[in-house]
């Protein structure tokens, strides 16, 4: 047998494992998913599209943190924009405040144990989410945590798509403007937040934290009207497909991946048939291996039925949105592919309010104003290494 022989059987031995594991840790774990519809509440929401005003924002309320500091990202670097957040948390865990931090583990690979040793000893409680282990390895793997919540003495809470990071702030050169969409939130839904990350932070370290009124204080109603939704590996396809059946005039969608299920994408063809006008952002660029090539396939055929496919080119499109007509609108974790539907952990916040969908909207318009439309005669002339690219991101979709 050749070298050639051996190796390309070593590959195809290797894939098949693969497959194999990942199918088989789908149905072992079908029926753990835990998928949570809390109750309509009405809080008051502040939408933050740059990452230099949240940041400025949050840190300020974390300064003002009296009891306690829930945290929960998909992403923490270890840069110069979080060293003073480290230090924050140190310093407030230091006047008794009581913090836990908790970061997917992917998402936290950066950080250096000496620095999670420092939080510890500092007295701030530091987990990781859903660390690799056997068995099916590869589909533990891919089941990410991608939660983004941070909750403020039970009374304000964050939710959205903004990770903590100098990339976050607009200061990685490779990406330029951060462009995100997060939610600040003060009123009932918090308590839901609160709820959601205590859920997350038992299951990572197996401890429970008291139920208490320390947790859940008193909160008074807001002005708008929302729903929080946590997924988890499910159920979000079908949320989204309903969304997008109710949708009488218009459907815009922003999100840096775009890679739906196939019935998902049955629904917006079907909404352009009936009429919808459908809108896509995406970025330009990309940041990683094939997630744009993905996507091609499936804006060809939407551009075919008319639909519009923008190209953020201003730095960096990282927003996850879904707006139908001028009634309702979704800001939260959930991308718009496959990962989101089907793998990862992801809360969104769901609104039913018109001021608040109006003002979503216009961050979404004024991003258009940066943006490119994508045309069919672009995709037709692309070279044969995108071509190429495009064909092994379909092979992979299921995983990107």
């Amino acid at each position: 047998m050749d070298v050639i022989t051996v190796i390309a059987s070593f590959i195809v031995i290797l894939f098949a494992l693969i497959y194999l594991d990942d199918k088989l840790g789908q149905l072992v774990f079908r029926n753990r998913r835990k998928n949570v519809v809390y109750p309509q509440r009405r809080s008051d929401l502040s939408l933050f599209v740059n990452g230099n005003h949240l940041f400025s924002d949050y840190f300020a309320e974390l300064g003002r943190a009296r009891d306690h500091i829930h945290i929960l990202f998909y992403i923490i670097k270890n840069d110069e924009m979080t060293a003073p957040f480290f230090q924050l948390l140190k310093k407030k865990a230091a006047e008794g405040v009581k913090v836990r931090v908790l970061v997917d583990w992917v998402g936290g690979l950066g950080l250096p144990r000496a620095l999670v040793r420092s939080l510890a000893k500092s007295g701030v409680e530091f987990a990781y989410a859903r660390p690799p282990c056997f068995p099916f390895l590869i589909y533990r793997l891919n089941r990410r945590n991608h939660r983004k919540i941070t909750i403020i003495d039970g009374r304000v809470g964050y939710i959205g798509g903004f990770n903590i990071g100098r990339e976050y702030s607009g200061k990685d050169a490779n990406f330029g403007e951060w462009r995100d969409y997060h939610i600040k939130m003060s009123g009932e839904g918090v308590c839901d937040l609160q709820k959601q990350f205590l859920h997350d932070w038992e299951e990572a370290t197996g401890r429970t934290v008291p139920d208490n009124s320390r947790y859940f204080p008193a909160l008074p109603a807001g002005a708008v009207r929302h729903q929080l939704i946590a997924t988890d590996g499910s159920a979000l396809e079908e949320q989204y497909i309903e969304a997008i059946r109710r949708a009488k005039k218009e459907i815009m969608i922003g999100s840096p991946y775009f890679i739906p299920s196939r019935p998902l994408f049955h629904e917006l063809m079907k909404a352009l048939e009936r009429g919808v006008r459908v809108t896509v952002l995406v970025p330009l660029k990309a940041d990683h291996l094939f997630v744009r090539e993905a996507a091609y396939p499936y804006f060809a055929r939407l551009l075919e039925a008319g639909a519009h496919v923008y190209r953020f080119y201003q730095g960096f499109y990282h927003a996850k949105a879904l707006i139908i007509d001028d009634e309702w609108c979704d800001i939260g974790t959930a991308n718009f592919d496959r990962r989101s539907l089907f793998f990862n952990s992801e809360i969104n916040c769901y609104v039913f309010d018109r001021a608040f969908t109006h003002l979503v909207k216009q961050a979404f318009k004024r991003d258009l104003t940066r943006s490119e439309p994508l045309t069919l005669a672009f995709l037709e002339r692309r070279s044969l290494l995108d071509r190429g690219k495009q064909s092994i991101s379909q092979l992979i979709s299921a995983w990107l």
